[in-house]
């Protein structure tokens, strides 16, 4: 497997060309950003730790019946994907009230949610990817209708097979968002990553936060944290 040029660098991540015009590679970074990147940071492992648990979801989501842009782990930082078009929204799942809703709606962290909240954000890093509705998706072109519902749709079925996996880990899944993408032939499926920089995991027994953020918060043992994950993990899939 040849590694091209350079396509897209992103936050966290890196995209390079393949001899294969239906595959890139992805390398995952040790950067970390927070507030819309107002915050930058590293960390020791971030990339390898990223690349390793996302390969171990993403297998997991595939055998699953989720179709994902996942092939196959290259290396520590780098994996095969298929080539996707990034489909401008992050679907946002909140189960729990943390972050940036409990700050807008002026409630405790913490509380769960009767229902599973879904929202929508524009990706648009110089609006601050800012939380949209279904209607303002369609104005923009973002997405159809149609494709809203089959976004909806997997992103649920994500939701509770995550949900299922990390009670296994003794984890809280409080929140996470994913990004869906298009193949060559419009068919839309599971991209990017699911990772402690995208969810928010609780432990269930002290409540202690094992993501991204002890990064946001200052809270310190970052490294510790993401490496805690990818053990319960393993031990959680029998790997």
């Amino acid at each position: 497997m040849n590694k091209g040029e350079m396509l897209y660098e992103g936050k966290a991540k890196q995209v390079f060309a393949t001899e294969n015009p239906e595959e890139v590679i992805v390398k995952f970074k040790d950067d970390a950003t927070a507030f819309n990147a107002q915050k930058r940071g590293s960390f020791d492992l971030k990339g390898e730790m990223n690349n390793a648990i996302t390969t171990l979801i993403f297998e997991y989501l595939q055998e699953k019946g989720i179709p994902t842009h996942f092939i196959k782990q290259l290396n520590e930082r780098e994996q095969l994907v298929r080539k996707v078009s990034i489909i401008p929204l992050e679907m946002v799942v909140r189960n729990y009230a943390a972050g940036s809703m409990a700050q807008r709606l002026g409630v405790e962290e913490g509380i769960k949610s009767p229902v599973t909240i879904f929202d929508i954000c524009y990706k648009k890093d110089e609006l601050g990817d800012p939380l949209i509705n279904d209607y303002h998706a369609i104005f923009l072109g973002a997405a159809t209708k149609e494709e809203l519902d089959e976004m909806y749709a997997l992103t649920n079925k994500i939701n509770e097979l995550l949900k299922e996996l990390f009670d296994k880990m003794n984890i809280i899944l409080v929140d996470f968002k994913i990004e869906l993408g298009k193949t060559s032939d419009g068919k839309i499926i599971l991209a990017d990553e699911i990772s402690p920089d995208t969810c928010r995991l609780w432990d269930k027994d002290t409540m202690k936060k094992l993501d991204k953020d002890r990064f946001r918060r200052d809270l310190g043992e970052v490294t510790e944290a993401y490496v805690e994950i990818y053990e319960r993990l393993k031990k959680a899939l029998g790997k």
